[in-house]
């Protein structure tokens, strides 16, 4: 049953990842306020603003097996270098294949695509492509090439723990290691590494060098006809398609006809323990990729030539055969960070100036609502009942009996520290309770979700607002609506949990999948949002301690006075 659900959690996964053409493409802000000072007047609509404590929390290794896509490549920002390659075992097609007499190996051909969509068709009937799952965005149009090195590993992926419950999966993080104390090492994954080659029009075979010159352009197959005539046999988006050494599969595969080892997927996924993808930069500099590896069109197709099996008159005649393996179903992707300063845990008590948000093995931020705010009252009386107390009267026992202010909307605002971040800040971060790892009720509530991640809950979670609106302007600030939120505090007798921030490449992810774990020695129980892990970008935010006041993180409340008391009029 649990497989059964795990299965099921990664092709609604994949689904989620296919519908979206953007993978945290910048845009220009839709920011249209509802409320604002201008138009509050004339609903007699007042406004205050309440201090939050806002810090950093730096994160271990996080859980990087079921994503359900992975990433490779190289990105660089204003925290230094992240590096991500990945573990995939690999899967046949069929097992005890017949590969038949005579066998020789045509091609190998290693296909993954990238995240497109087809724009156009140009007068030769080419299909025009725009690509969305590279980072950084191209300059001039040209993407950063990597060089990318493919081993066999020798490493067993396990299913499950052998030191956990019954039926327990495994986990396995990015800091290649599957628990504090079990790491996996280089050797192991580094086995025989498979070269890439060229082949000519005689079909000799020359290696090349391992370099992905990544573009938008997709590749157009042919084959001779009949009429000894070329034509297009099929079209493919752009992607990685390179063409493998032939030695390495002809006795990894074509030469084990018949043995146990390709009889069942057991065996043969003790026999092939799978492929390690390590991604190394060129000229210092590269790009970072969003792949689907799962898909059925990423795979590796052995391309080979036998003798007709068939009884004809001529004894040299021959058929082309082919012998598909796919990816899957444990990845795991790796990640080192090679950061210009570390990232620290900040000051949970006073809370800290700057911000830091990253994703992957980054960080993320903890929120204190109203836990910030100075009050005279009872001393015994914290920040947050100050505030219950002033918006809605209780019972003895602290239960809600009627609204004194009705709340119109509730906004937190984080401001981007320009002279930091200047490029590449995340379109989209995440607020989230952090203590039972869920979105807030904003979240559900939000009736201006899209399949498209750049447009989904853009009332709650409020896009990156630009520079004159420029999709590539500097970031200025985000807007979080969480109105349902202190609602709940306030009607619904909620707890006033600490939020969690974080950067975020599609918000979508958060409503259909766990968020997965963070080894830490401290909190065993701790854990990352699944669309942070995905993404390496990261930002810088001005805290609740910034020395520059006016670009403090605030939490900002409209309300409606239901009476004139008072307290009602001095606010």
């Amino acid at each position: 049953m649990k497989n059964n659900k795990f299965a099921l959690q990664i092709v609604a996964f994949g689904l989620i990842i296919l519908s979206f053409i953007a993978c945290d493409k910048d845009f220009a802000t839709l920011e249209s306020d509802l409320i604002n000072e201008g138009n509050a007047t004339n609903f007699d609509i007042k406004k205050d603003s309440f201090n939050i404590i806002a810090f950093t929390q730096a994160l271990g290794p996080v859980q990087t097996n079921g994503l359900g896509l992975n990433t490779l490549g190289i990105y660089d920002d204003t925290y230094g270098r992240t590096t991500s390659s990945f573990l995939t075992q690999v899967n046949a097609s069929t097992y005890d294949p017949v590969f038949g007499e005579g066998v020789s190996i045509d091609s190998v051909v290693l296909t993954i695509p990238y995240f497109s969509t087809i724009t156009d068709i140009d007068e030769d009937e080419n299909l025009i492509y725009d690509v969305d799952s590279i980072l950084p965005e191209p300059s001039e149009g040209v993407y950063k090439p990597i060089r990318l090195r493919l081993f066999e590993n020798n490493y067993f992926i396990r299913d499950f723990d052998p030191n956990g419950e019954f039926n327990e999966s495994q986990d396995y993080f990015s800091n290649k290691s599957a628990s504090e104390t079990e790491t996996i090492s280089d050797a192991a994954l580094e086995g025989e590494e498979i070269g890439f080659v060229e082949y000519d029009d005689e079909g000799n075979i020359t290696p090349v060098d391992n370099i992905i010159d990544i573009n938008e352009e997709g590749y157009t197959l042919t084959i001779i006809n009949d009429e000894d005539e070329t034509e297009v046999s099929q079209r493919l988006s752009p992607g990685i398609r390179v063409k493998l050494d032939t030695t390495f599969w002809r006795n990894k595969i074509i030469n084990r006809e018949g043995e146990t080892e390709l009889s069942s997927q057991n065996n043969f996924t003790n026999y092939f323990r799978g492929l390690y993808f390590k991604a190394e930069p060129v000229d210092d500099d590269g790009s970072f990729l969003i792949l689907n590896v799962g898909a059925q069109t990423s795979n590796i197709i052995i391309y080979y030539t036998r003798l007709t099996a068939s009884t004809t008159d001529d004894p040299d005649e021959t058929e082309q055969g082919t012998y598909q393996l796919s990816f899957g179903p444990n990845r795991i992707n790796f990640m080192d960070n090679e950061f210009t300063s570390p990232i620290e845990d900040g000051d949970s008590e006073t809370g800290d100036s700057r911000i830091y948000l990253k994703g992957g093995q980054g960080s993320l931020a903890r929120i204190k609502l109203f836990n910030g705010d100075d009050t005279d009252d009872d001393p015994e009386m914290n920040a947050f009942e100050t505030f219950k107390n002033t918006f809605v009267e209780t019972d003895e026992d602290g239960n809600f009996v009627k609204s004194k202010k009705l709340i119109n909307e509730a906004n937190l605002i984080f401001y981007v520290d320009q002279d930091i971040v200047q490029d590449g800040e995340p379109n989209r971060i995440y607020l989230y309770d952090i203590e039972n790892k869920t979105p807030l009720f904003d979240y559900f509530a939000d009736l201006g979700s899209s399949s498209l991640p750049s447009f989904s809950k853009i009332n709650h979670l409020g896009p990156l607002q630009r520079v004159d609106d420029e999709p590539n302007g500097n970031g200025i600030k985000y807007k979080l609506k969480i109105t349902e939120h202190i609602n709940d505090l306030l009607i619904r007798d909620s707890t006033n949990v600490d939020l969690g921030l974080a950067v975020s490449i599609n918000v979508n992810l958060e409503e259909s999948f766990a968020q997965r774990k963070v080894q830490d020695a401290d909190d065993s129980e701790f854990t990352s949002p699944i669309s942070s892990i995905i993404t390496p970008r990261g930002t810088v935010l001005h805290g609740n301690t910034s020395e520059d006041e006016s670009k403090r993180v605030y939490l900002e409340i409209y309300y409606t006075c239901l009476n004139e008391d008072d307290d009602c009029n001095q606010n």
